[in-house]
């Protein structure tokens, strides 16, 4: 089955998740690809596969995938355990593959055991971080090691797409977003929100409502366009509760924190904590919300280029941040906020973001709030702006936005 899959569909390389699993290739560690639904986690672990057969030697593939019917009967770890074992074969290098392991109750006995046994190298996805958090974290601690894969970067969009680095390429990046079967579906705005829209239905559906045991959808979906609408925004569950009150829906803020978790752990939206940069602290409570595809967050709210145009350009700079490897922060120094604060690797790197330094009193604000920071890491300000683009201010670089999303820090 594996090899009439890999030759349904051409699929393009995305060597920013690839390059950083295949070191880990015939380790004995397994190796977890996570991230939401449709972000391209299959073509990940196709990728791997066509890698491993180029390598030369004797394979043997042992592919599951649980969306697949012919594997419907794999429903929990004996199953899966039994179906591994009698697809071994002596003699030869065995590689297991399981996609949307999730659906498979208690897999992480199987996988522990199969790992101890050292009978295959072991790669599997899943679509909810809930599985990392709970079954590997309790079952495989230090024994797997996690990739999280993202919608298409900008990068990946102009390569999917063969587009030239233009304003008129970025804007149809920031309006149709970056899921991968795009590809197939084109950029037809019509048909990319018709497909999108289905797409946020099943992840509703299948990772958010079912797994998170969502009873009234109808508030969760208000929550939903409530953060679509304050994308980038500091808030706390408490406003958002404040808000829902508004609107004639009596929630508590516990509530809104037990919907706001399966939205997370579905990788469906990103929750970002405030920094002290001073005191180098995290806090507690008030933090920001992004989307994982631009698109999903558009067809949610509609885009109004007016109105949107900074909470998409700031969800855009926050993916290719993480997609980086980054931990992301939102800065606090006395009372200015840093858009973004990103740490890897012993370095730091600070981020402003606006639409256009149309004013003094702009221009002031996001140079100097990061002008009040002491350290010598790069600080950049990322607008729209054609014309000062590449300039730089007493250290402090400005960038225009789509040549942020293709720099690698």
């Amino acid at each position: 089955m594996i090899d009439e899959l890999l030759t349904a569909r051409p699929f393009i390389p995305r060597p920013v998740y690839t390059e950083r699993i295949k070191p880990f290739i015939d380790k004995e560690i397994i190796k977890v690809i996570s991230g939401q639904r449709r972000v391209g986690k299959s073509y990940i672990l196709f990728q791997l596969i066509e890698e491993i057969k180029k390598s030369g030697q004797s394979v043997n593939i042992i592919y599951i995938n649980k969306e697949l019917k012919p594997f419907g009967h794999i429903t929990n770890d004996t199953i899966l355990y039994d179906y591994v074992k009698s697809s071994l074969k002596p003699g030869t290098k065995n590689y297991l593959f399981v996609d949307e392991i999730q659906e498979i109750e208690h897999f992480e006995k199987a996988l522990r055991s199969l790992l101890a046994e050292n009978c295959c190298d072991i790669f599997c996805s899943g679509s909810n971080a809930n599985m990392l958090s709970g079954e590997l974290a309790t079952y495989l601690a230090g024994r797997y090691i996690e990739f999280n894969i993202h919608s298409l970067g900008y990068d990946e969009f102009l390569t999917f797409f063969k587009l030239e680095n233009s304003t008129q390429s970025l804007n149809k990046y920031l309006t149709v977003g970056g899921m991968p079967y795009l590809n197939v579906i084109g950029l037809d705005e019509f048909s990319v929100f018709e497909y999108l829209r289905n797409v946020y239905a099943s992840i509703l559906l299948k990772d958010v409502v079912s797994r998170g045991g969502i009873r009234n959808i109808a508030f969760l979906e208000n929550l939903i366009e409530f953060l679509a609408d304050n994308t980038g925004n500091l808030f706390s569950a408490n406003n958002i509760s404040k808000y829902m009150k508004s609107q004639r829906a009596s929630v508590s803020t516990q509530a809104v924190l037990n919907y706001l978790k399966p939205l997370a752990n579905a990788f469906f939206v990103h929750k970002v904590t405030r920094y002290d940069i001073a005191g180098l602290k995290i806090f507690e409570v008030g933090e920001k919300y992004y989307f994982e595809d631009i698109g999903i967050r558009n067809c949610i709210r509609g885009f109004d280029r007016i109105k949107d145009i900074n909470k998409v350009m700031e969800n855009a700079v926050y993916l290719h941040l993480i997609r980086s490897g980054f931990r992301v922060y939102v800065g606090q120094i006395g009372k200015s906020e840093i858009d973004f604060v990103a740490q890897k690797d012993g370095k730091t790197i600070y981020v402003q973001v606006a639409y256009m330094l149309s004013d003094e009193t702009t221009i002031n604000r996001e140079f100097g709030n990061l002008a009040k920071i002491s350290d010598n890491y790069r600080k950049y300000v990322v607008t729209m702006d054609e014309y000062n683009a590449g300039s730089n201010y007493n250290g402090i670089e400005q960038l225009h936005l789509k040549d942020f999303l293709l720099n690698n820090y």
